[in-house]
């Protein structure tokens, strides 16, 4: 089985609902995707809403990956510069696949389809996200043709005593 991915799709009330319980479930399973378990949906839904606005704004892109059963089993946001230097890269965030979908292989095709998608944008020639250091995403992240280019030291603090690096990948698109 695999997921099919989609470029913009409708945002519906079952896509706004997949994507918010997706995110509470990856973050409830450890995820590093802005949050410390324990969290609710209601704790979720106002970051879910900022990138839902970029997206109405044409600031923000979403691919999203369903399973065989149609629910949203993954999610990458990828989000253009406003500064008119660095127009020529674009960000990916909140990437996340389903924790009962690990190990399955979706996690390189999620990144994959992202990657195919910031070609098909025009002047766009590379593309750049931060990790959270300490769980092995600078690894993965390299093994799928990313490059560790920056790392702050303890510039995220997950809980009292636990400062994590947050570690600057780039992904050339040429």
């Amino acid at each position: 089985m695999s997921l099919t991915f989609t470029l913009d799709p409708a945002v519906t009330p079952e896509l706004r609902d997949g994507v918010l319980d997706l995110w509470t479930d990856v973050s409830n399973a450890g995820g590093a995707v802005g949050f410390v378990p324990p969290v609710t949906r209601e704790t979720v839904r106002p970051e879910l809403l900022k990138h839902l606005v970029g997206m109405s704004e044409g600031r923000t892109r979403l691919v999203v990956g369903h399973d065989e059963d149609g629910r949203v089993a993954a999610t990458a946001f990828i989000a253009f510069n406003t500064h008119r230097l660095m127009t020529h890269w674009v960000w990916l965030y909140t990437v996340m696949v389903h924790p009962s979908h690990h190990g399955k292989g979706y996690g390189r095709d999620l990144l994959a389809a992202a990657a195919d998608a910031a070609r098909g944008l025009d002047g766009v020639e590379a593309i750049r996200l931060t990790c959270r250091g300490g769980l092995g995403l600078e690894r993965f992240y390299g093994s799928c043709g990313y490059k560790e280019v920056g790392r702050i030291p303890g510039a995220i603090r997950v809980a009292p005593g636990d400062d994590r690096d947050d570690v600057i990948m780039l992904l050339p698109l040429g």
